[in-house]
């Protein structure tokens, strides 16, 4: 695997669990950060900066969001696997987002040193929050 480059960022992150065909504010989409908003027929899952998450469903506050620097082809293999991988090593459990240019891994606020160091010793590069 190489070396992979991860930047934190210093935003909060909440999960939202939504019924089934429970619309989203189409405002959320200008949210600034990464906004997720994945529909199954058995639930809408929604990923948002805590102060912009939807209201009217299960919340999972205190989430901490890492992304790999990208793009990154559609060839390589093993990223999430090395991520997770890494991740699981250190008893630290995370919330994974893909999109077409690259992957981001969400994790408890509590665990974050944990999952820093983890990915670092893994030979990862982690960049804090930009000040």
């Amino acid at each position: 695997m190489k070396r992979l480059v991860i930047d934190i960022t210093a935003e909060d992150y909440t999960v939202t669990r939504l019924d089934p065909g429970t619309p989203v504010a189409p405002e959320l989409f200008a949210v600034p950060g990464l906004v997720s908003v994945t529909s199954t027929p058995t639930e809408v899952s929604v990923v948002a900066p805590t102060g912009h998450a939807p209201s009217g469903g299960r919340n999972e506050t205190g989430w901490r969001l890492l992304t790999v620097r990208g793009p990154l082809e559609f060839t390589l293999t093993g990223i999430m696997a090395s991520l997770a991988g890494s991740l699981a090593a250190a008893g630290v459990s995370l919330f994974a987002v893909s999109t077409y240019d690259t992957d981001h891994i969400l994790v408890h606020d509590a665990d974050l040193d944990r999952a820093v160091a983890a990915l670092v010793e893994a030979g990862h590069e982690v960049h804090p929050p930009a000040a």
